[in-house]
């Protein structure tokens, strides 16, 4: 397994991609290189009883970077190899929903935003700062948030469709009226939401990750490997139960993803299943252009897109198991 995963970064170097697209240095190979050995790949589950082809887009959250930094490597390098995984699944598009207060702490967060430009990528708002909306001193507060880091977006996009918003951590308001305000607020700047119908939770799995490569814990590692893919199984046959039993059928999803060391190590095996159970990759104004996503909502934007419609119309779901995470990744290599 180990051997294999080398030679996949070999072939990463050799077909130059770090040096034409990409341009990561030595050091930062070496670094992403040693973060990919040290925890072996799991094959894809058996999907062939079930392999209705499906479309999904892929989004990733909280550009220039989510979680911690491993020890030795940079956001630049961590989205190399993850621009590098979605280009080799054949991902169209693949909308960054961008925190702009991320540049002030990364030296080379703006060089991140441009890379992903770069390889014919798209952009998005997700606040500058990543304040919840639940948790905000004021809804004028939150709506400043919205807007300050704006510039940096639109003027990577050329004129592009930039205004997609991403409520962070995915809340839309600590009641109807306030939603209802900031709907009304994203409506007036001509924002569209980028809702999102599945997530994997990478983002929990971050912060561990960085801390099991500082202390060199593999087995560690190997545990939440097993685990998180574990539960990308799980997740992508609930995702279709789901589906069915909220729309009768299988609607175009959306991945929420992070931009983090550990969704770019775990990004090629996620992409697998997806390959697997029947994946289609689109934009997200393509999936979003399905009924499931344009019907009014009386709130739009707040959690997962089916999980809320299976609320909203009383539909009992609670038969469609969840993906369990039996080892807390806050726990580990403390």
């Amino acid at each position: 397994m180990i051997s294999t995963l080398k030679n996949r970064w070999r072939r990463f170097i050799r077909k130059g991609w770090n040096r034409r697209l990409l341009g990561i240095g030595g050091a930062c190979m070496g670094a992403m290189a040693a973060m990919m050995l040290l925890a072996a790949p799991h094959d894809p589950a058996d999907y062939s009883h079930d392999r209705q082809p499906f479309d999904i887009a892929i989004t990733v959250d909280d550009l220039s970077g989510n979680g911690n930094l491993p020890p030795g490597t940079t956001r630049l390098a961590i989205a190399d190899l993850y621009l590098h995984t979605l280009k080799r699944h054949g991902v169209p598009d693949a909308y960054g929903l961008v925190n702009v207060g991320k540049l002030e702490r990364d030296s080379d967060g703006a060089a991140v935003l441009d890379r992903w430009r770069r390889a014919g990528y798209s952009l998005g708002n997700h606040s500058y700062s990543h304040m919840n909306l639940n948790r905000a001193p004021s809804l004028e507060a939150w709506e400043a948030d919205v807007v300050t880091g704006e510039q940096e977006i639109a003027s990577r996009m050329e004129g592009a469709d930039w205004r997609y918003f991403r409520f962070p951590n995915m809340a839309a308001g600590r009641d109807k009226a306030q939603h209802d305000s900031a709907m009304a607020f994203l409506k007036e700047r001509g924002y569209r939401i980028a809702e999102a119908s599945v997530s994997f939770d990478d983002w929990a799995y971050s912060d561990a990750y960085a801390r099991c490569l500082r202390t060199g814990d593999r087995k560690a590692i190997a545990a939440m490997k097993a685990q998180y893919l574990k539960g990308v199984d799980d997740g992508i046959l609930r995702m279709k139960a789901l589906s069915h039993a909220v729309y009768g059928r299988m609607i175009p999803q959306v991945l929420l993803t992070h931009l983090s060391a550990w969704g770019a190590d775990t990004l090629p095996d996620v992409l697998a299943r997806l390959d697997a159970a029947g994946a289609h990759y689109v934009s997200l104004p393509q999936a979003q252009r399905d009924p499931a996503y344009v019907a009014p909502d009386p709130w739009a934007g707040n959690q997962l897109l089916m999980d809320r419609a299976a609320r909203q119309r009383k539909i009992d779901v609670e038969a469609i198991p969840r993906p369990r995470s039996p080892v807390d990744p806050k726990t580990l290599c403390r």
